[in-house]
């Protein structure tokens, strides 16, 4: 027989840190539907950074300061007492079942408080990934950084039904 730990929803806190405020309405929508899902599992925050502008065709100088720029935002936002997870696509990627298993050792672990970072379009700068306890990777795709934040948490409202052994679509 499996034992369940159900966690209270003032035991975990679960902060999105990331680059640039989301301006489509379908990306909002979506966002706030799965935030309201979250709310019965856990105090969710979503901390958005200032995005630089980009040129087009940015030279690796320029593209190197606007990620060191947005990098030193994020990096003002990284809270100590968090366990940091930032979303790169060098990281290590897992099913659906491996995140939820990673999200209940973390919890069981004494992680009260998950922090995942986003970065912009460009990614995230070197010191952010230096500072992070882990990179994670959801696929060798690139994803807008905006709809990466609906699949995050898409991910992880999907991690707590699974980890509550709760219905939810496959």
């Amino acid at each position: 027989m499996k034992f369940i730990r159900k966690f209270s929803v003032t035991d975990v806190k679960i902060t999105i840190l990331c680059v640039g405020k989301i301006k489509e309405k379908f990306y909002r929508d979506a966002l706030a539907e799965y935030a309201k899902r979250l709310g019965r599992y856990c105090r969710l925050s979503i901390v958005e950074v200032e995005d630089e502008r980009t040129e087009e065709n940015a030279g690796d100088a320029l593209t190197e300061q606007i990620k060191e720029r947005e990098g030193k935002r994020l990096l003002r936002h990284m809270q100590q007492d968090a366990y940091c997870i930032a979303l790169a696509i060098d990281g290590k990627e897992m099913d659906s079942v491996a995140f939820s298993q990673k999200l209940d050792r973390l919890f069981v672990s004494g992680n009260s408080h998950i922090l995942f970072v986003i970065g912009g379009s460009l990614g995230l700068h070197e010191d952010v990934l230096r500072a992070a306890d882990e990179r994670m990777s959801f696929s060798k795709l690139t994803f807008p950084h905006q709809l990466m934040r609906v699949i995050l948490l898409e991910q992880i409202y999907r991690g707590y039904r699974i980890l509550n052994h709760e219905p939810y679509h496959k």
